[in-house]
């Protein structure tokens, strides 16, 4: 079942230089259960797609076109009201920086149990109450400490309690923008299976924001890389990493270090991601692609299609078009 489905939207942000287009023209879909991992370079538009399906987005920022279909309703047609009843009981997020997200002077117990209070107003307290003892038994956090305050906790059970937090009402969908960020590897394994745990008892559709490929590769049935504001690949989680279709992939993959494989050389550094208040009318990661040609600064690239379930935005790619 599709929970959302997004249609070509596009977010620009308004500059004393003009209008940045951070997200044109991006589609995806999420279906209950499933995971969508969004990768890429900081500022491709990762977390401005999060914040827009959140109506979180600044004041500068527009969402310029397309649709946002949760459960077929139109998220940009809803009033702030019926937003608002949305966000966490639908719709929940775990932000990047844990220690911003929590309140540093209400007790970490408190701030869940407001949020619950909030959006599910025919719980008594006792069921309150015990719905939050489940939710710290959940992510490891020990009874007694359910009543510190943030500064209390290490950046480890910080995380841990903004996961909690995101599940406190059951959401359907969970918006995860770099959920292990500033977390020392150990950490991060235990934070990345506790997600994919959870994810997968409660039957939540999963979007993961990261610009780490082995991350998303841990958690993620799907994966949409994306450049200068496009989606420039998706597919299945083994698709894009054993058969990528876009040099820009092949070229993230080949720097990521393990313990069995050592990195090519890759050449991101050579050219720049392109102007967004300009963008070109060709492929826009054409100044630093090693296959690119002439004809690829001004035709715009097709979309090809690897498998039924796998494409890519590349005018070079061996793959028949769409």
């Amino acid at each position: 079942m599709t929970l959302l489905a997004v249609e070509n939207l596009s977010v620009g942000y308004r500059t004393r230089q003009g209008l940045l287009k951070a997200v044109d023209g991006v589609s995806f879909r999420l279906d209950r259960g499933k995971s969508l991992g969004f990768v890429g370079e900081s500022g491709c538009g990762k977390t401005t797609i999060g914040m827009a399906l959140l109506r979180l987005l600044p004041a500068n920022a527009e969402v310029l076109g397309g649709r946002m279909l949760f459960r077929d309703r139109d998220l940009m047609q809803l009033s702030a009201a019926e937003m608002r009843q949305v966000r966490w009981k639908d719709i929940a997020t775990i932000f990047q920086a844990a220690m911003n997200a929590l309140n540093p002077v209400v007790r970490v117990y408190d701030q869940i149990r407001e949020a619950i209070e909030t959006h599910l107003i025919n719980l008594t307290p006792a069921d309150t109450a015990a719905r939050i003892e489940n939710l710290f038994a959940l992510v490891g956090i020990p009874h007694k400490r359910m009543h510190d305050f943030p500064h209390q906790y290490s950046g480890g059970m910080k995380q841990r309690a903004v996961i909690a937090m995101a599940l406190a009402c059951h959401p359907a969908v969970i918006i995860a923008d770099e959920p292990t960020t500033a977390l020392d590897v150990i950490v991060q394994d235990q934070i990345l299976k506790e997600i994919k745990t959870i994810q997968d008892e409660f039957h939540i559709g999963l979007i993961f924001i990261s610009h780490d490929i082995g991350v998303v590769a841990a958690v993620c049935h799907d994966i949409a890389v994306m450049y200068a504001g496009q989606i420039v690949e998706t597919g299945k989680r083994e698709e894009v990493f054993e058969r990528p279709l876009h040099p820009y992939t092949r070229l993230l993959l080949s720097s990521h270090l393990s313990i069995d494989h050592t990195p090519t050389a890759v050449n991101l550094d050579s050219g720049a991601t392109p102007n967004l208040m300009h963008p070109p009318p060709g492929c826009r990661f054409y100044s630093r692609c090693p296959l690119a040609e002439s004809a690829c600064a001004d035709n715009a690239p097709v979309w090809i299609e690897g498998s039924r379930t796998h494409r890519a935005l590349c005018n070079k790619s061996r793959s028949r078009r769409t």
